[in-house]
C-alpha cells in the first residue's frame, strides 16, 4: 500500500514564509553591526579617534564590499540598516542639543554659526556650479562642510535625491579634509596667537565633524574644548532649517503625487521632526545625565551601523569617478571656511 505524500497546507506555508520573513534581514544587519563594532574599536586608537566611528564604519563597508563577497541574501538587512537604523540614529542625535545652553553662550556665537553656514553653503554651491561639478554632489559637500559632516550629509541626501555613491563620496571627502584640518589646527595652535576661548570658537565654527572639533579643541584646555563643542552644536541645531531650504531648492521642480498625503510626501523627511523633538526634550533639562549619555551613545552606534550599510551598498570604483574639480571644490571650500573663521574672530572678539 502506497502512503500518499503529505503536502504542506496553506497554514504551514504561511508560517514558513513568516519565519523566513523575519530571518531574511538578520544576515545583513549582523554584518553591519559587526563592522560598526569593529569601527568602534579602531576609533579608540589615537589617530583614528579624530576620524570618528561613523566615518570609519563607512570606510570598512567600502573595503569589505571591494575585498569580500557580500551575500545576495544580506541585501535586505543592509538596506534596513542604511535606511531605518539611520533614521533612528538621526532622531536620537537631537538629544545632543540643548538650545538653552546655546542661547546662553551669547548672541555672537549664534551669529557666527549662522554666518558660517550661509557663507559655506553659498560659496561651495557657487564654486561647484562654476567648475561644472554635479550639483547634487556639491550640495552634499556643502552641507557636510557647513553643518556637521557625515550626519548632515546622510540627513539631507534623501531630500535632494542623492545616489548612494554620491553620499559615500561626499562623506569620504569631508572625513579626509576634517581629519587633516584637525591635525593642522592642533599643530598651529601655539602659532595662532589665540586665547583658549577664541581658539575654541575658531575650531567649533570651521571643522566638519564633531569628532574633529573634540580632537582639535584639546590644546585649548577645558575652556577651549567646551566652547568648541558648544559652537559646533549650534551649527548642528541649524540642520533643520538648512534641510528645509535645500529640500525646497532641489526638489521643488519635481512632480508631486496629488491626492495622497503621507509622511513620504512631506517636503522634509519626518525623522527631522523627531530630531527636533528630541532636542526640545533635552532642552527642558528633565532627562538625567545618565539617560542623555546613553541616548547619545545609542545614536552614534545606530548611525555607525547605517554608515557600514551605506559602505556595503557601493563599489570602490565609484570613487574613481570623482573628478579633479570635485576635490578642488571641497578643498577650496574648507580653506575659505577657515579664512572666514579667522575674520569672524576679528569681528566679534
Amino acid at each position: 500500500m502506497q502512503i500518499p505524500s503529505i503536502q504542506p497546507g496553506p497554514i504551514a506555508t504561511a508560517a514558513t514564509d513568516s519565519t523566513n520573513g523575519w530571518k531574511r534581514p538578520l544576515k545583513g544587519i549582523a554584518l553591519t553591526v559587526t563592522l560598526a563594532v569593529l569601527a568602534g574599536r579602531i576609533a579608540e586608537a589615537p589617530f583614528f579617534s579624530i576620524m570618528g566611528i561613523m566615518v570609519i564604519s563607512i570606510m570598512l563597508g567600502v573595503v569589505w564590499k571591494s575585498v569580500m563577497d557580500v551575500p545576495a541574501d544580506a541585501g535586505i538587512g543592509i538596506t534596513f540598516s542604511s535606511k531605518f537604523l539611520l533614521r533612528a540614529g538621526i532622531i536620537l542625535m537631537g538629544i545632543r542639543l540643548n538650545f538653552t545652553q546655546i542661547l546662553k553662550a551669547g548672541l555672537s556665537v549664534v551669529l557666527i554659526d549662522i554666518i558660517v553656514i550661509v557663507f559655506t553653503l553659498a560659496f561651495i554651491i557657487f564654486l561647484g556650479k562654476w567648475l561644472k561639478v554635479d550639483k547634487t554632489l556639491v550640495a552634499l559637500i556643502a552641507v557636510g562642510s557647513a553643518v556637521c559632516g557625515a550626519a548632515a550629509i546622510v540627513a539631507v541626501a534623501p531630500l535632494i535625491g542623492a545616489k548612494k555613491e554620491q553620499t559615500a563620496i561626499s562623506v569620504a571627502c569631508i572625513a579626509i579634509l576634517g581629519t587633516l584640518g584637525a591635525v593642522v589646527y592642533i599643530f598651529l595652535y601655539p602659532y595662532l596667537g589665540l586665547d583658549p576661548y577664541s581658539y575654541g570658537v575658531f575650531a567649533g565654527s570651521t571643522l566638519h565633524e564633531l569628532a574633529h572639533v573634540i580632537a582639535a579643541g584639546v590644546p585649548g584646555g577645558i575652556v577651549g574644548s567646551d566652547i568648541a563643542i558648544l559652537v559646533k552644536l549650534g551649527r548642528v541645531a541649524l540642520l533643520i532649517p538648512v534641510a528645509l531650504v535645500l529640500g525646497y531648492l532641489y526638489r521643488s521642480g519635481e512632480p508631486t503625487v496629488t491626492g495622497k498625503k503621507s509622511l513620504k510626501n512631506l517636503p522634509v523627511p519626518w525623522f527631522i521632526f523627531g530630531f527636533l523633538a528630541m532636542s526640545l526634550v533635552n532642552s527642558t533639562g528633565l532627562l538625567p545625565d545618565s539617560v542623555t549619555k546613553f541616548l547619545i551613545a545609542a545614536s552614534i552606534f545606530l548611525m555607525s551601523i547605517a554608515m557600514a550599510g551605506l559602505g556595503l551598498s557601493i563599489n570602490i570604483t565609484d570613487f574613481k569617478k570623482v573628478g579633479r574639480n570635485t576635490i578642488v571644490v571641497a578643498v577650496v571650500g574648507f580653506i575659505a571656511l577657515a579664512m572666514l573663521g579667522q575674520g569672524l574672530l576679528a569681528l566679534f572678539y
